[in-house]
């Protein structure tokens, strides 16, 4: 399993990363489903939909969604003729793992990046999908082109 970023992409959320920090910053990853390749499907993310952290509570350590955001970044992989792949979060002064928190609220199939951003610094980029069963993530490998 792996995703497949454009610079543009990277940069993107890097960018959004540091500017947001020290809330977490959310967004959905649009592109494209390429096929298996080895121990599963690649994924290529070509461009990103910057969303509203939702979080009123707790914006530093969490973040959230409403479902008008989630039928806007569907409406906009269509009108681009991309699919909606997944999101992407920071994690402020933590690691980019996932956290129970993360799991809890996740949703199988889709992938999920994680950026840690540490002093306004944007830092290590990961990227997780959470098993069918829910219980727990597998680790996808992030390529750059």
């Amino acid at each position: 399993m792996g995703l497949r970023l454009t610079a543009q992409v990277r940069d993107a959320i890097r960018e959004h990363g540091a500017r947001g920090y020290p809330d977490e910053v959310c967004g959905a990853l649009l592109g494209r489903e390429l096929g298996v390749e080895g121990d599963g499907a690649v994924r290529e993310v070509t461009t990103v939909l910057a969303l509203e952290n939702r979080r009123e509570d707790s914006a530093r350590n969490r973040f959230s969604l409403t479902p008008q955001d989630v039928l806007r970044a569907e409406r906009a992989a269509r009108e681009q003729k991309l699919e909606l792949l997944g999101w992407y979060h920071t994690h402020p002064d933590h690691p980019a793992r996932p956290s129970e928190f993360d799991r809890e609220h996740a949703w199988p199939w889709y992938s999920y990046i994680i950026l840690a951003v540490a002093a306004r610094e944007p830092g290590e980029m990961t990227s997780w999908r959470l098993a069918d069963d829910r219980s727990g993530y597998a680790a996808e490998s992030i390529e750059v082109a």
